[in-house]
């Protein structure tokens, strides 16, 4: 495990620039994402950054909106969200944030519905 994962961070960042190049959509559509809960986008060396695992191809993993809302929801702030998905979990395996991209995204789905009860 590598020390951004033992310290439930991702691994790779990137800029809101870089997240609207490789979704390719507008700076302003990549704002009013996050704003809508669909990214997650957190503040690193004074600049927001959103784990590039949450991106893929030119695509947001597919449940990545449901649970975010699911997460705010329940009172989670970005930073215990980002947390919650990096936690490790050995039955996943991985992380919540690695699962999406696999079979066991529902089961993400799942959890992150449990944490509102």
């Amino acid at each position: 495990m590598d020390a951004a994962a033992a310290a439930g961070e991702p691994a790779h960042w990137l800029t809101l620039p870089e997240v609207a190049e490789r979704l390719d959509v507008t700076i302003s559509k990549v704002h009013q994402m996050v704003r809508d809960r669909e990214l997650l986008a957190l503040r690193r060396d004074g600049v927001r950054r959103v784990p590039a695992e949450l991106i893929a191809n030119r695509t947001v993993r597919r449940h990545l909106p449901g649970i975010l809302t699911l997460l705010h929801d329940a009172g989670f702030s970005d930073e215990e969200t980002l947390r919650w998905l990096y936690r490790a979990d050995d039955t996943l395996p991985g992380t919540p944030a690695a699962a999406l991209g696999g079979d066991r995204a529902r089961e993400v789905k799942r959890r992150a519905q449990a944490e509102g009860f």
